[in-house]
């Protein structure tokens, strides 16, 4: 079996996108993603900042395993932030590439000039 890549990301952020989009219709069903958009931006931006702490805290424990389930905890309160804040993955990805210098983001960049 393959690891997954930033596809998965995509996958859930398209979920989370989804509960949003009910959240703003006024059908809020009982996930635990359209209950963080009902409680409103500082209560994910709190959440984000819970799970970014209970990893750090995992990783000076050096527990893999629990380090493992918190960083999928704080990447799901990330993607959630990033839905409520208006961004899109690609728009990270996109940083991403350019901060670390990625042949990808340099062809593009080059077409561009």
């Amino acid at each position: 079996m393959t690891a997954p890549t930033g596809e998965t990301l995509d996958q859930v952020f398209e979920t989370i996108a989804k509960r949003h989009r009910e959240f703003i219709d006024g059908k809020v069903g009982n996930s635990r993603t359209a209950k963080l958009f009902k409680r409103g931006s500082a209560k994910i931006a709190q959440k984000l900042g819970e799970e970014a702490v209970e990893t750090v805290i995992e990783a000076i424990k050096g527990r893999k395993g629990h380090l493992i389930e918190e960083s999928a905890d704080l990447l799901y309160f990330l993607l959630v932030t990033w839905k409520d804040q208006g961004i899109k993955p690609e728009d990270v990805w996109k940083e991403l590439k350019k901060r670390h210098n990625l042949p990808e983001a340099k062809e593009r960049a080059g077409r561009l000039e």
